[in-house]
C-alpha cells in the first residue's frame, strides 16, 4: 500500500512539473494595439492610433499570486498589459517563441472587437435570435499573428469581464501553411484548422466554414458550408472540397484544391463563424511551373563564314510571367561564354494561363570568333528553377586549321617521310648492285 502511495505522488509530482514546464513554454507577445483615434467619424480614411502592449500568457488560469510573479516593463502602459488564458495554447506554438536574444520577432495586432450577427446567408441561421445574449456583455478582442519563418498565421478572438486585463481565447482559427507553392495540375490542400472553448455557451451552437479568393482586387467565394443546417452554399467554384468528417472531429477546415491551375493563384481567405463571432486567416497560393524550352531551327544548319544564321529559343508553358532568357556558346575546346540575351519578345499568354516567351539571336561567325563551332545553350531562369536547351553548331571552310586536322596533317607527313626512305633505301641498294655486276665485267674482259 505504501508503494502504491508513493508512486501516486510522484505520478502527481511528474504531473505537476510537466504542467509548469507547459505554462513557461507559452511566450511573452509584444504586440501592437490597434484602434480607431477618439473623436472621429466613420470613413474611408479613419485614423488608427496604436500602442505598445504586451500579452503574458498562461495555458491555466491566473491568480492573483501568479500575477503578483509578473514584472512587466516600465515603458508599455499598465492598461495595455493582459494576462491571457489560452487553454488550448494556440498561442504557445514553437513559431510564436523565438529563443532568448533573437532579433526576429513574431508580428502580433490586438484589436477591439465588437460581436455581431452575421450578414451572409449561410451564417446567418448562427444568429436566428434578434436579442444579443448577456455572455457578449464583455470586453472582446481579435488577435492576429504571424509566426517566425512563415510557419504560422494564427487569428484569435478573446473574451474578458468588462473592465478586466484577464481575457480568454474563446475561438482560434489557424494555418500552418500561411504561404503555400505548387506545380500545375498537383493536388494542393491549404490548411485551416479552428478550436472553440468547450466552456463557451457558443459551443455546441453552430458554426460556418467559408473560403474566399481574392487577387488584385477581385475576389469570388470558392466554398461556403453551412454547419448547422448541414449544407453547402452554391458557387461556381469546381474541383474545391473539404473534409466533412476532419471538420466535426477536429476542426479541420482545410481547403482541398483536387487540380492546381494557373487561375488559383492568390490569396484565400479562411473564415469560421460562430454566433455573434468570427475569426480568419489568409493563406497566400503561388502556382510556379517552369518552362519547356525548344531551339529553332532544329538541327542547325551548316554555317559558312560570312553567312548570318538566325536561331530562336521558345519557352513555353511556365508560370509566373517572370523569366530571364540567355544566350551561351560553348566551344570545341570546351570554354564557354556569353552571348547575351539576343532579341527577347514580349510574354503571350495561352488559354490555360500560363505564358511563352521568345528570345532571336544572330549567328555571325566572323563577329561573334565562332571558329569552327561548337554547343549553342539557350538558358531560361525562373521561379520553379533554371532549365537549359543546347543545338550543335558546326562551322565550315574556316582557314586556321583545327587540332584535329594538324594531328592529320603530322600523321599523313609521317606515312609520306617514310614512304620517302623506304624507295630512298631501296634504290640506293639496286644502285649498288648494278655498279657490282658491272666491274665485275670489266675484269672478266
Amino acid at each position: 500500500m505504501s508503494d502504491t502511495s508513493t508512486i501516486y505522488k510522484i505520478s502527481i509530482i511528474a504531473f505537476t512539473l510537466f504542467c509548469s514546464a507547459s505554462g513557461s513554454a507559452c511566450p511573452v507577445l509584444e504586440c501592437w494595439f490597434v484602434q480607431e483615434k477618439p473623436g472621429h467619424g466613420g470613413g474611408f480614411s479613419v485614423p488608427m492610433s496604436q500602442e505598445k502592449s504586451l500579452m503574458f500568457i498562461r495555458t491555466e488560469g491566473y491568480s492573483e499570486e501568479s500575477i503578483s510573479e509578473v514584472h512587466p516593463p516600465a515603458d508599455i502602459s499598465p492598461s495595455r498589459i493582459y494576462y491571457v488564458t489560452d487553454p488550448a495554447g494556440t498561442f504557445c506554438s514553437a513559431p510564436l517563441n523565438p529563443p532568448k536574444g533573437s532579433v526576429n520577432k513574431p508580428k502580433c495586432e490586438i484589436n477591439p472587437f465588437m460581436p455581431h450577427a452575421s450578414m451572409v446567408s449561410w451564417a446567418s441561421a448562427l444568429t436566428d435570435s434578434a436579442q444579443s445574449p448577456v455572455y457578449l456583455q464583455a470586453d472582446w478582442f481579435s488577435v492576429a499573428t504571424q509566426g517566425l519563418d512563415e510557419q504560422l498565421t494564427l487569428s484569435n478572438i478573446m473574451r474578458a469581464p468588462s473592465a478586466s486585463k484577464e481575457p480568454k481565447v474563446i475561438l482560434s482559427v489557424s494555418s500552418k501553411t500561411p504561404v503555400v507553392r505548387s506545380r500545375l495540375g498537383k493536388l494542393v490542400l491549404l490548411d485551416c484548422g479552428f478550436w472553440i472553448d468547450p466552456s463557451s455557451p457558443v459551443h455546441g451552437s453552430g458554426f460556418s466554414i467559408e473560403w474566399r479568393y481574392q487577387f488584385r482586387g477581385e475576389g469570388r467565394l470558392v466554398l461556403a458550408y453551412d454547419g448547422k443546417s448541414d449544407r453547402f452554399a452554391e458557387t461556381s467554384e469546381t474541383g474545391a472540397d473539404i473534409d466533412i468528417t476532419g471538420l466535426y472531429e477536429s476542426g479541420n477546415a482545410s481547403l482541398i484544391l483536387e487540380e492546381s491551375q494557373v487561375r488559383h493563384s492568390g490569396t484565400y481567405i479562411c473564415t469560421v463563424y460562430l454566433p455573434h463571432l468570427l475569426a480568419q486567416v489568409a493563406i497566400d497560393l503561388e502556382i510556379v511551373e517552369p518552362p519547356s524550352l525548344s531551339i529553332y531551327p532544329s538541327p542547325l544548319p551548316l554555317l559558312v563564314p560570312g553567312q548570318v544564321l538566325v536561331v530562336q529559343c521558345e519557352a513555353s508553358g511556365f508560370a509566373p510571367h517572370t523569366l530571364d532568357l540567355s544566350w551561351e556558346f560553348k566551344s570545341a575546346d570546351g570554354t564557354s561564354r556569353s552571348l547575351g540575351q539576343g532579341s527577347v519578345t514580349g510574354h503571350r499568354q495561352a488559354s490555360d494561363g500560363t505564358f511563352s516567351q521568345s528570345s532571336r539571336l544572330e549567328l555571325d561567325s566572323g563577329k561573334l570568333r565562332l571558329g569552327r563551332g561548337g554547343d549553342i545553350t539557350c538558358i531560361a531562369k525562373h521561379d520553379g528553377g533554371t532549365r537549359r536547351a543546347s543545338a550543335t553548331l558546326n562551322v565550315i571552310g574556316v582557314s586556321a586549321p583545327s587540332i584535329e586536322d594538324s594531328m592529320a596533317m603530322v600523321a599523313v607527313a609521317l606515312v609520306l617521310y617514310g614512304m620517302i626512305k623506304f624507295l630512298s633505301w631501296t634504290f640506293s641498294s639496286s644502285e649498288g648492285e648494278v655498279n657490282l655486276d658491272l666491274e665485275g665485267i670489266l675484269k672478266v674482259k
